[in-house]
């Protein structure tokens, strides 16, 4: 079994920035992909980024050039960097891994604020 872990949302101004975490334990910690996807307030949930395990990077057009996704040494981490934030940002953020059976992991989500 593999569990995601989120960390590192909060509240920000406009403009600012965030460093979102996921860690992975558990077993078989090898994923051909690990993302970062959001869930605003009466939207669908929407990838937001995404990396392969060949570190090919994969990112929705409203975030190009402000976020950046990247993995940990460890290769069960991964982080998303997001900068120059607006309020438009707002969501739960939420870890996914796939691995090379088929299997799909969520984590609980952390709220990202971003105020005006």
């Amino acid at each position: 079994q593999v569990q995601l872990v989120e960390s590192g949302g909060g509240l920000v101004q406009a403009g600012g920035s965030l460093r979102l975490s996921c860690a992975a334990s558990g077993t078989a910690l090898i994923f051909n992909t690990m993302g970062w996807y959001r869930q605003a307030p009466g939207n669908e949930r929407e990838l937001v980024a995404d990396i392969t395990f060949g570190d090919s990077t994969n990112y929705v057009d409203s975030v190009k050039g402000r976020f950046t996704i990247s993995k940990g040494g460890a290769r069960n981490t991964v982080y998303l960097q997001m900068n120059s934030l607006k309020p438009e940002d707002t969501a739960v953020y939420y870890c996914n891994a796939r691995n090379p059976y088929g299997n799909i992991y969520w984590g609980k989500g952390t709220l990202v604020t971003v105020s005006s």
